[in-house]
């Protein structure tokens, strides 16, 4: 149910574009999908990219792997609360790959330097790009995506919400004012 106070930013219609086009940007960056494997950042990272392997697959009739990254350890904000570690699932060597990392909002930076760090444990890819589906600003690390959705100016006290089906039930994108965070 929507909340007034919480205006859509963005509905399943547009996640559906963004993500298309997402994938159409990453086949031409890289003169199509030979070599890519895409992987998900848990926990709405993971849906993202296995949606974009699926645009990609119905773009060039090829399948692309798809992994689910499990950030929890490498954070550096594990003292300020109660770790709760997750399966990652990479079935495939990233060794000379193009890796397409996926998350749903990049803020700080600091969530996508914990994935670099983790990934970097897996093997040794060719290149890591960066796809989010939103990003809202307020960098803390030099980190810039290579493929993003929808940027949102934000201010530090709001919170970007992405609401995904295989998670929450719902496709959706709001701003929760008050909150700060992602």
């Amino acid at each position: 149910m929507t909340n007034v106070l919480e205006p859509t930013i963005m509905d399943k219609e547009d996640i559906t574009r963004a993500l298309t086009r997402i994938a159409h940007e990453i086949l031409e960056k890289n003169r199509g999908c030979g070599d890519i494997v895409v992987i998900g950042i848990r926990t709405r990272g993971a849906p993202l990219a296995q949606r974009v392997a699926d645009s990609i697959r119905k773009i060039e009739g090829k399948e692309v792997p798809v992994g689910t990254l499990d950030i929890t350890l490498y954070r550096d904000d594990l003292f300020t609360r109660q770790p709760v570690v997750r399966k990652t699932e990479i079935p495939f060597d990233m060794t000379d790959k193009r890796v397409i990392l996926v998350d749903d909002v990049l803020f700080t930076g600091r969530t996508i330097r914990a994935a670099l760090d983790a990934l970097i444990d897996f093997g040794r890819p060719e290149c890591i790009q960066l796809a989010v589906l939103v990003d809202r600003g307020h960098r803390e690390l030099p980190i810039r995506p290579d493929f993003v959705g929808k940027n949102i100016p934000t201010s530090k006290n709001e919170r970007v919400v992405v609401k995904v089906k295989e998670a929450d039930g719902e496709d959706r994108v709001f701003i929760r004012r008050g909150e700060g965070g992602v």
